[in-house]
């Protein structure tokens, strides 16, 4: 039976950051707040126009590949973990198949929020380990920044998350 291994990594980032401070212009916070309750002292939020979760996914994706030593042409499958897809449908996964001129192949998108990655990895093992595909692309990409509430009434979630892409 086949062994899954992690290839490559990559990552990607927002450029946008914003800080507990820059919070308080919208709602009724303090940096001594929200640190007191997560720890956090800023975030990364995606361009309101332009930058989606499957961009952000694919520039993510650029990275774990080339470190993998492969090329897009040599993915197999592809799993992308998200609850904050770009559409209803297509999922991500085809849209990032399409940007990043893959060869048609399979694309699972999985709709977990926190677990997600972790569902998507476990997907991928197991198409490994059936030897079905040999090299399975895992993409985890969020974009919370547009869904949440920036007023004092939605402080309790608003603070915790930012936009992220791991891979």
């Amino acid at each position: 039976m086949p062994n899954s291994k992690i290839a490559g990594v990559g990552m990607y980032v927002p450029k946008n950051i914003f800080t507990n401070d820059d919070l308080k212009k919208y709602m009724d916070t303090s940096d001594e707040w929200i640190q007191e309750r997560t720890g956090i002292q800023e975030r990364r939020y995606a361009d309101r126009t332009g930058e989606t979760t499957t961009t952000m996914g694919v520039e993510a994706a650029k990275i774990a590949i080339e470190r993998a030593g492969i090329t897009p042409q040599e993915v197999d499958f592809i799993v992308f973990a998200t609850l904050s897809p770009d559409y209803y449908f297509p999922g991500c996964g085809v849209l990032l198949q399409r940007a990043m001129k893959m060869k048609e192949i399979g694309a699972l998108d999985i709709r977990n929020q926190c677990s997600g990655f972790v569902y998507a990895l476990s997907v991928a093992d197991q198409f490994i380990k059936t030897g079905m595909y040999k090299n399975v692309l895992v993409v985890g990409s969020e974009k919370h920044s547009f869904g949440l509430d920036f007023t004092t009434r939605g402080r309790n979630i608003s603070v915790i998350f930012g936009d992220v892409q791991v891979l």
